[in-house]
């Protein structure tokens, strides 16, 4: 994970889908443009989704980190429209 700078993370096992993509949204939305987002979520529907719709959204996805207890960190570079 040293490769890249982490500029903030967020963490949204708590939360299901859709608001897994939303509380993402809402963080890299906060960052400065070329920052880096570290998002931890749940395996199955939130790694599936997130990275899609975030990259949708014209971010850059990084990497997808299996943290091996059932849960990812995805890193997102904020990209500006």
């Amino acid at each position: 994970m040293a490769e890249f700078k982490i500029d903030d993370t967020v963490d949204i096992t708590d939360v299901v889908c859709p608001l897994t993509f939303v509380k993402a949204k809402v963080a890299i939305e906060e960052l400065e443009d070329g920052q880096v987002l570290s998002v931890k979520m749940n395996d199955g529907e939130p790694v599936q989704n997130v990275p899609r719709s975030l990259k949708e959204e014209g971010h850059q996805i990084l990497k997808l980190l299996d943290n091996g207890d059932g849960t990812y960190n995805l890193l997102v570079k904020k990209v500006e429209e």
